[in-house]
């Protein structure tokens, strides 16, 4: 992944030249601590002049042809259909083919997942935390493209397997979710025992599992972790009350 001033970084995935997409840094921005400084959620508590003046920046910085989409997200299984959604549609992830429009989803340690296809005609943009994953999000969001497509993803930043530490009963709900013995054997190497009865889980392992359920070999990403690299990027494990940063992609006229 490529960074651009320290402001936003650009995935490093072979999408095509039709497929735009970004991942904000919490750098640049004007909202003032705990949500410093590019925070772009109005739900957590910042000031909604700061959050509204951060979004007209990152119109600006990106050069993006319309506002984004941004969901009422609740780590849930549903997605959207991009010119089907107003803004705060309750939905998890986002899709469309639609030149102009941009899907987001806006995360803090759960894990920001962007789609394409091959062609460079149909774009998606999920929110999978552990429960999204285990609902079924990335399953979901796979299904809006044709089984015939080659797809890629990428993995954005967050919370990395050395720190995410969870309850037995979060290792059982994902094993009991298991598609088939291989998902399964997959989900299980997944967790490695911590202490106190408890799990470390990796969000990235996770998802490549789901992902290869859809017969997605193509993903890229996966090596940040939001909680340890507090420089750039929010992370509600690590301060509970703070900003989030956005995962962005849209289609182009070539």
């Amino acid at each position: 992944m490529n960074s651009n001033n320290a402001t936003y970084l650009v995935p490093d995935w072979p999408a095509p030249k039709s497929v735009r997409s970004a991942i904000t840094l919490r750098t640049a921005g004007c909202s003032q601590a705990p949500f410093d400084s590019f925070n772009l959620a109005d739900h957590v508590g910042d000031h909604p002049s700061a959050v509204a003046t951060n979004r007209q920046a990152l119109t600006q910085l990106l050069q993006l042809p319309s506002e984004p989409i941004w969901l009422h997200q609740v780590h849930g299984s549903e997605v959207v259909y991009g010119p089907e959604a107003a803004q705060k549609t309750t939905a998890d992830a986002c899709y469309t083919d639609v030149v102009g429009q941009v899907c987001a989803v806006m995360t803090a340690d759960c894990l920001p997942v962007l789609f394409c296809n091959q062609q460079g005609t149909k774009i998606a943009a999920a929110h999978a935390g552990w429960r999204g994953l285990c609902a079924g999000i990335l399953r979901n969001t796979a299904s809006y493209f044709s089984p015939d497509e080659t797809i890629f993803a990428y993995l954005g930043p967050a919370i990395g397997s050395q720190v995410f530490e969870v309850g037995a009963e979060v290792r059982e709900a994902f094993l009991s979710s298991a598609q088939n013995t291989q998902h399964q054997a997959m989900i299980d190497s997944a967790f490695r025992w911590s202490d106190d009865s408890r799990y470390l889980a990796d969000l990235y392992a996770l998802a490549r599992a789901e992902l290869a359920c859809c017969g997605i070999d193509n993903v890229y990403g996966g090596d940040f972790c939001t909680y340890s690299q507090s420089e750039q990027f929010f992370s509600y494990r690590r301060n509970q009350i703070t900003g989030r940063t956005a995962s962005l992609v849209w289609l182009e006229s070539l």
